[in-house]
């Protein structure tokens, strides 16, 4: 698992070419079996392949979103706000699941914080998203995952790139 995880990396330039759907469900699939807190699953999933979509979407944060109008599909991981205060959290490890899943098929992947994020000085990201997707009002969009056939290639890391000063014992 270890050389697996050193090998994934998060892309930003994507191939012109689609996603097939077959793979997208697998990527769903990883992203729904995720653990939540208290089993309430309180993410969903919006997944957008239509190019003009993704366009808009790409356009969610000042210049830090600009790659997803090039990636071949991208999931969008919302929550309902109103079935767990943790929704933060599931939606976090959902996304991780999914990248982890993407990256075992081949693809490339990059999570795109969008809470707390803003779109411009009157609207956050996530209520430009919420808008351009008619997604409804007790949702809150936590991220957007990026997916295509990798247009760029990143070397792994390697032993010498863990820092092993992060980790603490019993006691800060």
């Amino acid at each position: 698992m270890i050389e697996f995880l050193k090998t994934r990396r998060s892309i930003r330039i994507y191939e012109n070419r689609e996603v097939e759907e077959e793979k997208v469900k697998e990527i769903l699939k990883a992203g729904l079996l995720a653990p939540t807190s208290k089993g309430k699953r309180s993410w969903e999933f919006v997944v957008v392949n239509n190019k003009e979509i993704l366009e808009v979407l790409s356009k969610c944060k000042p210049k830090a979103s600009k790659f997803i109008g090039n990636a071949g599909v991208a999931i969008v991981i919302i929550a309902d706000t109103e079935k767990s205060t943790a929704w933060e959290e599931d939606c976090a490890i959902s996304s991780a699941f999914m990248t982890l899943e993407t990256h075992k098929l081949g693809l490339g992947s990059c999570i795109v914080q969008i809470r707390g994020r803003e779109h411009d000085e009157k609207k956050s990201a996530s209520e430009y998203i919420k808008e351009e997707l008619n997604i409804p009002e007790k949702y809150e969009v936590a991220s957007i995952l990026s997916i295509g056939y990798k247009g760029q290639e990143r070397p792994a890391y390697e032993d010498k790139d863990i820092d092993f000063t992060k980790i603490h014992y019993n006691k800060f």
